[in-house]
C-alpha cells in the first residue's frame, strides 16, 4: 500500500518508537520568539545544559513588538522585557537572533519561507500554533507548547503521538475575487472548528495547485482553525521556483535536493482516514460573523437563525457579544478599522492585491486602516515597488514589521465595542483588544470595504480578475 505525503515526511524522521502508541520524532528545524522561549532558556540553564544544535534555531522578535517607531526602546514594560530576556537568551546561547532594526526581522512564519529555512519534506516547530502555515511546503509543521520549546532545545526531539490523516480536495475553478483567504473559511465553515481535531490535513486538487506559495502558505496556516494539528501541500513546480535562489536555499547542491522533493507526494494507492470534497466554484468571498472562525458564511448570505445551527446557546453567545442579530444580512453594515496583517496574510502578494485595487482610490473618512507587513523584506519589497506611496495615498497607514492587531499583546489594539474587519486568523472574543469585534476576511474583501467604509460584495466593485 502507497504512503501519503503525511506518512513519507514522518517515517523519515521518526527516531524511536516508544511503549504506548508514541514516537520520537527529529526535528529539523526550530523557531522560536519572545513570547514562548523564555521557560524553555531558564530550564535548559536549570539542567546545565547547552543547546542540543543552536544552528537548527531561528529567532525573531515579532509578537510583542511595536509597529511605530521601532527604533525607539519599547514603552509597554512587560513588551520590551520578553524581547529584551530574548536578545540576551539569544546571546547567552550563541543562537542568531533576527531582532528589532535587523534587516531579516518579521513576523516568525513569514521570514522562514522568505529566508530560504523553510523547505520540502523538513519537521518544523515552533511555540506558535500559526507554525503550520510551513506545510505550504510540504514540510510536518506544528506548533509546540513551552515545555516542548524545552524538549527540542535539550534533544532536537519530540515524543509526540502519531496523528489521524485527512486529505481536503477542491477542484474547479476559482471565481472572480475569490482568494485563498475565502477558501479555507468556506473548509471551516463546513467542517467547524473541531473538524480537524485529531489529523493532518493534506490540501489537494486543481484548485490548489493553482495558488501560488504565498496562498497556500494562508490556507495550511489556518489549517489550526479547524482543530488540525497542521495542514500540508505537496511541492511542486511553484514550490520549487519560489524557494530556489533565497539565501538559506540548497542551491549549492539543488540537483539532489529536487531529486527528493520530487518524491513529496501521496501515492495513488495511499489510504487517509478521512477525505472531503469541495468545489473551488462554491465559494464566495467569505466573512465571519462570531466568535470563531467557523462562523463564517458567504458575504451576501444572513447570519445563521438558532434553528439552523447544532448549539443555537453558542450562536446566541457570540451574537450578542458581536451585537448582531441571527438572520440577519452584514451587506452595508457600517465599519470602524481595517487590518491587513498576521501571519496568515501579510505578504507582499497580499500588499500588492490592495494596492491594485485601491490604486487611484480613497479610503472612507469613517475608518482607521493600518497595514503591517509581515517583515523587514516585505517592508522593504512594498517600497521599492512604490505600493507604500500607493497605499499612504490612498490613505492607508503601512506600518513596520510584527504581529500587530492580530492579537491584543501589544499596542495595535481595537478599541471596545468597534468593528474591524481583518486579514488575521481569530475572531475571537478580546482577540484584537479588550471587546473588539472582530470579522475575518481575505485582502481584497478587507481593501474593498476599507474604501466604501461598509461590508460590501467585493466583486461588485471590481473592474478586472484579481488572481487569488
Amino acid at each position: 500500500m502507497g504512503k501519503t505525503l503525511f506518512e513519507k515526511v514522518w517515517d523519515k524522521h521518526v527516531v524511536q518508537e516508544v511503549d504506548g502508541g508514541q514516537e520520537i520524532l527529529f526535528i529539523d528545524r526550530h523557531f522560536i520568539h519572545e513570547v514562548t522561549s523564555p521557560q524553555a532558556f531558564d530550564g535548559i540553564r536549570k539542567r546545565g545544559i547547552d543547546l542540543y544544535d543552536k544552528h537548527r534555531i531561528v529567532a525573531t522578535a515579532d509578537h510583542n513588538v511595536p509597529t511605530k517607531d521601532q527604533h525607539l526602546p519599547i514603552a509597554d514594560t512587560l513588551s520590551r522585557l520578553q524581547v529584551d530576556m530574548l536578545s540576551q537568551n539569544c546571546q547567552d546561547f550563541g543562537v542568531e537572533l533576527y531582532g528589532l532594526g535587523h534587516e531579516n526581522q518579521g513576523i516568525v512564519h513569514v521570514i522562514g519561507p522568505e529566508l530560504g529555512v523553510t523547505k520540502p519534506g523538513m519537521t518544523i516547530v515552533c511555540g506558535d500554533s500559526h507554525t503550520s502555515t510551513h506545510g505550504a511546503f510540504g514540510a510536518i509543521a506544528f506548533g509546540i507548547g513551552t515545555s516542548q520549546v524545552e524538549q527540542v532545545m535539550a534533544s532536537q526531539c519530540l515524543l509526540v503521538q502519531r496523528p489521524k490523516t485527512m486529505r481536503i480536495t477542491i477542484d474547479g475553478e476559482l471565481g472572480q475575487g475569490i482568494y485563498s483567504k475565502d477558501i479555507i473559511l468556506y473548509i471551516i465553515s463546513k467542517l467547524s472548528t473541531s473538524g480537524g481535531t485529531g489529523y493532518f490535513v493534506e490540501y489537494a486538487g486543481s484548485a490548489i495547485r493553482s495558488l501560488s506559495m504565498e496562498a497556500r502558505m494562508t490556507i495550511c496556516n489556518m489549517s489550526i482553525e479547524m482543530g488540525a494539528r497542521g495542514g500540508m501541500i505537496a511541492p511542486d513546480q511553484t514550490t520549487f521556483d519560489y524557494v530556489k535562489g533565497r539565501a538559506y536555499a540548497p542551491n549549492d547542491r539543488w540537483d539532489e535536493a529536487l531529486e527528493y522533493w520530487n518524491s513529496l507526494y501521496s501515492d495513488d494507492d495511499a489510504v487517509f482516514d478521512q477525505e472531503f470534497v469541495f468545489r473551488a466554484e462554491d465559494i464566495e468571498p467569505m466573512i465571519t460573523y462570531g466568535t470563531n472562525p467557523g462562523m463564517g458564511m458567504g458575504i451576501t448570505q444572513r447570519i445563521p437563525t438558532t434553528d439552523e445551527v447544532e448549539r443555537p446557546e453558542n450562536l446566541l453567545k457570540s451574537l450578542e457579544y458581536m451585537g448582531l442579530e441571527a438572520g440577519a444580512s452584514l451587506l452595508d453594515m457600517p465599519i470602524d478599522h481595517v487590518f491587513i496583517g498576521s501571519c496568515t496574510n501579510s505578504r507582499i502578494e497580499d500588499l500588492r492585491i490592495v494596492a491594485d485595487y485601491v490604486k487611484g482610490k480613497k479610503k472612507s473618512d469613517s475608518i482607521q486602516a493600518f497595514i503591517v507587513p509581515g517583515s523587514k523584506q516585505v517592508e522593504a519589497q512594498a517600497r521599492k515597488e512604490g505600493l507604500h506611496d500607493i497605499l499612504s495615498e490612498a490613505g492607508f497607514e503601512l506600518r513596520g514589521p510584527g504581529c500587530s492587531a492580530c492579537l491584543g499583546m501589544n499596542e495595535d489594539k481595537i478599541p471596545k465595542m468597534e468593528y474591524c474587519v481583518s486579514t488575521s486568523n481569530r475572531n475571537y472574543e478580546g482577540r484584537q483588544g479588550p471587546g473588539a469585534r472582530t470579522l475575518l476576511v481575505s485582502p481584497l474583501t478587507a481593501a474593498v470595504i476599507a474604501v466604501e467604509g461598509k461590508i460590501v460584495d467585493p466583486r461588485n466593485y471590481m473592474n478586472e480578475e484579481v488572481v487569488a
